[in-house]
Parts: C-alpha cells; sequence; structure tokens
C-alpha cells in the first residue's frame, strides 16, 4: 500500500473515532486556555514574532558559516563534532561510540531527531537498551508507540489510559493518579540514569557564538541524561542554528509561550562541552551529531527555505483542523500536522509524501499562530505546485486541469453545456469528487448567460 493509501485509512478511521478526538480536543482546550497567559510576558506580541523570524532568517541565510564557527568554539573545549549527511551516517556514528564505551545501556530525552532516525529501533536490534526519560516518550515506548505530537508525544492518552498500560507494562495497581503514575515512571527511571554508560539528547537550539546548544525542558530528565552518563551524545538538526546566545532571551520564552504556555520551562541549560578541568561533575566525552537529512534540499530553495526557521514549538498541530480531527499517528511520519506536511516530502522524497501537502484546509491557522510568522499555509500551497511542476501527478489529474482551465479561458466553452451536463460531468466522469463530497448541482444558466439576457 502506497504511503498516500496509507494515511487516507488512517485518517478516516481516526476522524470517525469520537472517543479519540474528545481526548486530543480536551487536551488542545487546556493547551488553549493557557496559552493567552504566557503571551501577556510580551508588551508587543507581534513585534516579538517579527524579531525572532528575522533573527531565525540571518541565522540561515548564513548557515554554512555559523555551523564552522559553532564546531570551532565547541572542540576547542574538547567535545568531537560528527557531520551527518543522512540518517544512516548518524546511526553508524552512534553505534561507533557505543562500541568504544562498551555501551549496554543508554538513557535518552525527548528529541524528535532521534525518532526521525529511528534510533531506539537501531539500538534495540544491536542489543543496547534505551531508555526514554520524558514522561511522555517513556509512556509511549512502553505502549510500543511513537510520539503522538512533536511537544506533547502521549496527547491521545487519558490518564485512565496511562494507568492501565502501566498496570499491564509495570504491574502497577489499576486507578493510580497522574502524581502516582509520575512517582512510578521517576523510580524506575533513577535507576536507569545510575547504569546507562552513553546519554542521548537532542537541543532546541545550536549556539554558535559560544559553541554550545541550549536544552529546554520540564522534567529535568535531559540534564540527568546529558550529565550523569560518562559519554553524552547529541544528535540535533542543522536548523536549530541561533548566532548568538543573547537570542536565547527572546526564543525560550518564545518556545515556552507557543509550546505550553508557560512563561519559560522549569529547566533551561546550556551545554558547551564535556567536563573541564576543576569540575566536579559532566561527562567526561561529548559528542554532537549535525544532522542534515533532506533539510539541505530545503535550504536550496528560496522559498522553502523559510520552514526551517521552525522552532518545533507544536502551535500549528494545536491549531490545525485536519490534526485535530485525524491526529499525529494518520500522517505515518515523524513530523505530523501542517510543518510536517512541508518539511516531509522535503527530507523524505516528494513522490511518496506528496499527499501531506494536500491533507489541508488552507485556512491560515498555522500561519496565524507560528510564533517565527513562517508562512505554513502559503508553503504548503508551493509544495502542490512543485508536486506537479516535477510530474508527480495522474494523467487524469492533468488532463481534468487542463480542461477546466480551457473552459476558464473561453467563456463559450462554458457556456456551451447547461447545468444537467456539468452536473454529469463533476459527479458521474470525475468519480473524485464526491468519494467525500456531496454533489455538485450547478445552475441551469451561468452569470454570464444571466447578465447578457438581463444587459438586452
Amino acid at each position: 500500500m502506497s504511503e498516500a493509501a496509507s494515511f487516507i485509512a488512517r485518517s478516516t478511521v481516526r476522524s470517525a473515532d469520537m472517543e479519540h478526538r474528545r481526548k486530543i480536543n480536551f487536551n488542545i482546550g487546556k493547551y488553549n486556555a493557557v496559552v493567552p497567559q504566557g503571551k501577556q510576558q510580551f508588551s508587543n506580541m507581534m513585534l516579538a514574532r517579527e524579531k525572532a523570524k528575522n533573527v531565525k532568517w540571518r541565522a540561515i541565510e548564513n548557515l554554512a558559516s555559523l555551523l564552522e564557527e559553532f564546531e570551532k568554539k565547541i572542540t576547542a573545549r574538547g567535545a568531537k563534532v560528527i557531520w551527518a549527511e543522512d540518517a544512516q551516517q548518524a546511526l553508524e556514528a552512534v553505534e561507533k561510540i557505543c562500541a568504544e564505551k562498551n555501551c549496554t545501556s543508554i538513557v535518552k530525552s525527548k528529541s524528535m531527531v532521534t525518532e526521525e532516525i529511528h534510533l531506539n529501533h537501531f539500538l534495540e536490534e544491536r542489543g543496547i537498551e534505551s531508555v526514554e526519560t520524558d514522561l511522555g516518550e517513556y509512556i509511549q515506548q512502553l505502549d510500543g508507540e511513537p510520539p503522538y505530537h512533536i511537544v506533547t508525544p502521549a496527547m491521545h492518552k487519558s490518564k485512565e489510559d496511562v494507568s492501565r498500560l502501566f498496570a499491564e507494562k509495570l504491574g502497577t495497581p489499576s486507578g493510580l493518579t497522574p502524581e502516582e503514575l509520575t512517582m512510578v515512571a521517576r523510580q524506575k527511571l533513577r535507576t536507569k540514569y545510575c547504569e546507562a554508560q552513553v546519554g542521548i539528547t537532542g537541543a532546541n537550539f545550536i549556539l554558535a557564538d559560544i559553541g554550545g546548544i541550549a536544552v529546554s525542558e520540564n522534567e529535568g530528565n535531559a540534564r540527568l541524561s546529558c550529565a550523569w552518563p560518562e559519554t553524552h551524545i547529541a544528535i540535533v538538526g542543522i536548523e536549530k542554528m541561533l548566532s548568538s546566545v543573547n537570542d536565547l532571551s527572546l526564543f525560550w520564552p518564545l518556545l515556552a509561550t507557543y509550546g505550553t504556555g508557560q512563561k519559560v520551562t522549569v529547566y533551561n541549560t546550556i551545554v558547551t562541552g564535556p567536563r573541564q578541568p576543576g569540575e566536579t561533575d559532566g561527562p567526561t566525552d561529548m559528542y554532537v551529531i549535525l544532522l542534515d537529512n533532506g533539510r539541505t534540499n530545503l535550504l536550496s530553495d528560496p522559498v522553502t527555505r523559510e520552514a526551517l526557521y521552525c522552532i518545533r514549538c507544536g502551535a500549528c498541530l494545536n491549531a490545525c483542523p485536519v490534526y485535530k480531527n485525524i491526529g499525529g499517528h494518520a500522517y505515518g511520519v515523524t513530523y505530523s500536522g501542517p510543518i510536517g506536511s512541508i518539511i516531509t516530502p522535503h527530507l523524505s522524497g516528494v513522490g511518496e509524501y506528496k499527499h501531506l501537502s494536500y491533507a489541508s484546509s488552507l485556512c491560515g491557522n498555522c500561519t496565524e499562530v507560528c510564533p517565527v510568522r513562517i508562512n505554513l499555509h502559503e508553503l504548503l500551497l508551493y509544495n502542490r505546485y512543485e508536486a506537479v511542476a516535477r510530474g508527480n501527478s495522474t494523467l487524469g489529474e492533468r488532463l481534468a486541469w487542463k480542461t477546466w482551465k480551457a473552459a476558464s479561458l473561453h467563456r463559450p466553452l462554458m457556456n456551451a453545456g447547461n447545468g444537467k451536463i456539468k452536473n454529469w460531468v463533476v459527479n458521474k466522469v470525475f468519480r473524485g469528487w464526491n468519494a467525500e463530497r456531496s454533489d455538485l448541482d450547478f445552475s441551469r444558466k451561468t452569470f454570464n448567460e444571466l447578465w447578457k439576457e438581463r444587459s438586452k
């Protein structure tokens, strides 16, 4: 089954699941209630968003030199930088490091880029235990599911779902409260930090001027993952670049506000290398894997380059009417929602994933809520244009639009058929039209014909 057919099948099932829609809309409703509170810290919200967009524009336009500056600064303090062109190179680098460290156990903080390269599955096949330490990710890992949302991995689960899962997988009593479930996870995970030889994190931002990575979180698990094991591996997409550490004064509260409705997340950490002489804690070795994996495809196009400004706040998912009806897993890819529909065809192939750009109403709500003002709905439309321009459309589709264009540009052709003929052509000949829609009902006469009659 093709990716498009799989998407249609999954989304058809999910959109009809009223209990699923109740859960996701309940959780998104809680998000919508707190975001306005976080926004109050900004005296001029639009100005802050415009400034953030300009900062990211500058960073992406100068990405090559900033990446080199970052490498120079962080390697001077003993870290090792690895450039990975694709997922396979990143995975091979992790495998090599683990072999050198005789690693059998890894603790891992929340990271979408590691989901992108399917790191956990890769490590499991090689007999290396990789434990997700973010509570939401831990829940998803126990259930054998990928993240449902780029910020809230288990958004689709109720507290009763989690309680049943813990009872089944961990043997806990049924009916535990969220607080009790959290304490169970905390107890289980604490021992894993002590056992792990390697800790893996992502990064929310790369800081070129000081040679560091910035990590935002609410649970403290990322700090434990990068500081407790002897080796720290950070896997980061190259687009996470900021030119200066001073930019964090804007981006940390902006990410927190649009991601979770907070003024700032509980833990915000800057890591600039392994443990230095005279320091009492931290890893002895640090590796930073800078991942491309199709990002330069976006970078090479002056139009799609804007998608690299994304700070992964998840706001566009929460605003999207399509996402709120079909949910994250229906997309079948790492990055769901509007931003995922934009970047996935360029990361994984337009031919297989062009359908995602059509999974949108183009209502523009995603653009309205984006903290860095990415023109998301316009990029979705551009992706559709790109797919057709590259020949990724069926013969029937091309003929249909050529016919429509010819009729639209030549009024006599448009007036040649009456309403009944047009109804038959659209509703019967173009069978795909009414598969998910009601039949069109054309008027007996066109506006042009009625105007001519009145003008006589």
